[in-house]
């Protein structure tokens, strides 16, 4: 499982973890995730301005 950051404010979306507040369970992957997500705390980023790390090197 990976983890996906804002570049803007550091928001990580965790396929592990999901997000529920926005509707994603546990296990969701990031290609599950709509095209047209944006980060929900900044509202900044788009999708395509997140980047990828493996949970390993958290």
């Amino acid at each position: 499982m990976k983890v996906y950051l804002c570049p803007e404010c550091g928001y990580e979306y965790s396929e592990a973890a999901g997000d529920a507040h926005m509707g994603f369970a546990p296990s969701t992957r990031w290609e599950q995730v709509p095209e047209e997500f944006v980060c929900p705390d900044c509202a900044i980023s788009y999708k395509e301005d997140f980047s990828c790390r493996d949970d390993a090197a958290a």
